[in-house]
């Protein structure tokens, strides 16, 4: 168990299919206008989260590898690898805070490490700096041109 985080659910991760690109969308959607709100204003939030169309969803299936956290065949959380890169990570706003990211950054960092990559980079949201820099992430640039912070960490 993560000491970042608690969860009293039984999470199993598995690799997401297309069939779960519906549910992938309505998480990042979600968990963009609903939690990062404090960090940013709605209309930021709303912009960011429209970004991503359907289309945009199922390409992101294709292109990268794309890891689920689900309780009871329920998908709660996704994240997404490519290459040296984090390329997105989100949790369904009802489970935040229950271990669902932790768990899920702790399977993606561990493919990757498989894979003999030895530093991860990722752009981290204003609202979520805070999580990745308590799991060993470090800033590594000022905010770019969409306020994400470049972020690494060595794995």
């Amino acid at each position: 168990m993560d000491r970042h985080a608690q969860t009293d659910l039984k999470v199993e991760h598995r690799l997401a299919t297309m069939a779960d690109a519906g549910r992938l969308f309505d998480i990042r959607r979600q968990a963009i206008t609903e939690l990062a709100t404090p960090k940013m204003s709605t209309s930021e939030a709303q912009a960011w989260a429209a970004a991503l169309t359907m289309a945009g969803m199922e390409q992101k299936l294709r292109e990268l590898e794309v890891w689920v956290a689900e309780v009871n065949r329920s998908v709660l959380g996704w994240g997404a690898i490519g290459g040296d890169r984090l390329e997105g990570l989100y949790t369904d706003p009802k489970f935040a805070g229950r271990g669902i990211g932790t768990g899920l950054l702790g399977v993606l960092e561990t493919v990757m490490k498989r894979r003999g990559i030895t530093l991860l980079r990722a752009e981290a949201s204003r609202n979520a700096e805070t999580f990745y820099l308590r799991r060993g992430y470090e800033l590594t640039a000022v905010h770019t041109a969409k306020a994400a912070h470049p972020i690494q960490k060595r794995l």
